[in-house]
């Protein structure tokens, strides 16, 4: 288990002096039901705030209670309006950094824009930018969970705690799947090789990697960094120079390493968002004999039509936590399942608050978990 009991953290934090104090940033009430559970499992009552967009869109948040010396902690669960849920977070930060709160944490399951981390040609590491924003607006220290890349705790100057999710996940696969001996864990990429590994090793099964899989084609084509020097250039600098040209990658045939015949394929992946690649995969994993298709995630977003497709797929089940809500997702699709990961969140607050160590969260998780 990765918390106490309820009954003992009333024991053990006295919260009328400890100087704790739990908001939600959300204006909308559909995602501050992660929050009511934490609040829940602390024994505290949820702190009294406003957030609420003004008809020009703006948007005002209104602290109705005093944080001056306290330990505040902002729960932000990612909506489908993304960019005002990072509005109302910051904006929520800056106001208790102003009446002078003693620290500023932030829970934030779901890490906004954490797949653009990389530079992409002419763009730009947008995670870098709203960590930048984030600490300037006065966080303190950060609780997440699940980055899409660990490397992405570096883009801040304050302490982040990256928790994990999977062993909620382990424990649903063990007790929701009866024959999960059966099971192989499947990558759906080679990137997703060392999840599926960790994931495979805790639970003693076998691992198959799907290779072959259509990646996003970017065209070098338009890039002025990537076009060729002039003749001219090249003899002036050295008549003999000639700048070797990487060999353009091709899309090999979709191959399974791994035997997945009269098996459970059970794919893990940190995010499931666009479908498509999971649908691929479940498909490929159809044709080479697996019988039953689960999808594991930690992150559901599952934007535009993903409950349509999942419930036409051949796909049958998928399972993600409550970092991000999904209920009318649920309802869309039965075949999604949601596991609890408020006990992990609401134990990390607790130890911060009382200063206790964070390593019993991090107890047997490797450099490559």
């Amino acid at each position: 288990m990765f918390c106490v009991a309820s009954t003992e953290i009333g024991a053990i934090m006295n919260i009328t002096k400890g100087g704790l104090v739990l908001f939600s940033a959300n204006s909308n009430s559909s995602c501050t039901e992660l929050s009511r559970r934490i609040a829940d499992r602390l024994g505290v009552e949820m702190g009294k705030v406003q957030v609420y967009q003004e008809p020009n869109r703006e948007t005002r948040v209104q602290i109705q209670e005093s944080v001056r010396g306290k330990d505040v902690f902002i729960i932000q669960t990612v909506s489908k309006d993304v960019n005002t849920t990072i509005m109302e977070l910051l904006i929520m930060v800056y106001a208790c950094k102003t009446s002078c709160a003693k620290s500023i944490i932030g829970v934030i399951p779901y890490f906004p824009y954490s797949k653009q981390c990389k530079m992409r040609k002419r763009g730009s590491i947008v995670s870098k930018l709203l960590a930048s924003m984030m600490c300037k607006a006065g966080l303190t220290h950060l609780i997440t969970m699940d980055l899409h890349q660990k490397e992405i705790q570096g883009f801040f100057n304050i302490p982040v705690d990256n928790l994990r999710a999977s062993p909620f996940l382990l424990q649903y696969i063990q007790e929701e799947i009866p024959d999960y001996r059966n099971a192989v864990i499947v990558a759906k990429s080679p990137a997703s090789a060392k999840r599926a590994q960790s994931f495979a090793e805790r639970l003693r099964l076998g691992i198959a990697v799907i290779h072959g899989e259509a990646q996003d084609a970017e065209s070098d084509l338009v890039d002025g960094r990537h076009s060729p020097p002039t003749a001219k250039s090249v003899a002036a600098i050295h008549p003999s120079l000639e700048i070797p040209m990487l060999i353009p990658k091709e899309k090999p045939p979709i191959t399974v390493v791994g035997d997945v015949g009269g098996r459970i394929a059970i794919i893990v992946d940190d995010i499931i968002d666009d479908v498509d690649s999971f649908l691929a995969a479940a498909e490929t994993l159809k044709e080479r004999g697996a019988y039953k298709i689960f999808v594991m995630a930690t992150h559901g977003l599952l934007s535009s039509d993903a409950p349509r497709l999942i419930e036409e797929s051949a796909i049958d089940e998928v399972v993600v936590t409550n970092t991000i809500p999904h209920e009318i997702q649920k309802l869309q699709c039965p075949k999604i399942k949601t596991v609890d990961i408020s006990m992990i969140l609401s134990e990390a607050i607790r130890r911060i608050h009382n200063g206790e160590s964070m390593s019993y969260l991090f107890r047997n998780i490797g450099l490559d978990d």
